[in-house]
């Protein structure tokens, strides 16, 4: 299926068969590398206050039944190409081990937890803010305020099926921008609906704040104690 019959089904609040595996696309404002470039060269904002020392922890090292399925890695995102140079998720501690209490309420229920983003560092956060257009900015965050993600307290993620290990389908895709992909959308089917339903309210039992324009997208409670951090994924020295 092409990219333009894709769209259109996604308009008509169609789902094509794959939409939960092929990742939403945008045209990118400027090529990528000149994206990246910049944003390498930039330097995040200045933060003032007392905030907790960073402890970034490997999420599949805290539970090896989590699963990882980090589009940033590939070219399987929004983008179009990948933006990591590994294929890993990190959480600032005390949000990990509260993602990870909340696997058992979910297990009972036949499910378990796919990661598709964690820790973010910011010329990624810059990346994404310039290479999306004006009127879908509201699903990215402003390099200028920093993001949650930055701060490694906010992580995108989904259930996958216990018995077949495959990933459910939600209302929408992962990083869809579109009304579908909104936490509360009343369309998609009543499983779909039930399913993110299930997520978020194991997530909040820990908490977790879900984001109102992406149903994939959780925010620890204490995110605010932490600073923008800019390290990349090869450069990290991660917390056992």
């Amino acid at each position: 299926m092409n990219r333009r019959l894709l769209y259109l089904l996604l308009a008509c609040g169609l789902t094509p068969s794959f939409a939960q595996q092929t990742s939403f696309h945008i045209q990118p404002l400027h090529p990528i590398d000149e994206l990246r470039a910049n944003a390498l060269a930039a330097q995040p904002p200045q933060e003032q206050g007392n905030f907790r020392k960073p402890e970034l922890v490997e999420l599949t090292k805290l539970d090896p039944t989590i699963k990882l399925d980090i589009r940033y890695a590939t070219s399987n995102n929004f983008l179009g190409t990948p933006v990591y140079t590994e294929a890993r998720a990190f959480l600032q501690r005390p949000a990990a081990e509260a993602l990870v209490r909340a696997l058992p309420e979910l297990r009972a229920q036949g499910y378990g937890i796919i990661i598709h983003d964690g820790y973010r560092p910011w010329y990624v956060t810059k990346i994404f803010w310039d290479a999306t257009p004006n009127h879908q900015k509201i699903f990215v965050a402003d390099p200028k305020a920093g993001s949650r993600h930055n701060r490694g307290c906010a992580v995108d993620l989904s259930l996958y099926n216990l018995k077949t290990g495959k990933e459910v389908e939600m209302p929408s895709g992962y990083d869809e921008m579109t009304e579908r992909a909104y936490a509360n959308y009343p369309g998609g089917t009543a499983e779909e609906r039930a399913r993110r339903a299930v997520l978020r309210r194991a997530m909040v039992k820990q908490g977790f704040l879900v984001n109102p324009t992406e149903w994939w997208h959780f925010d620890y409670k204490d995110w605010r104690e932490y600073p923008i951090l800019n390290v990349r994924f090869e450069d990290l020295a991660v917390a056992k």
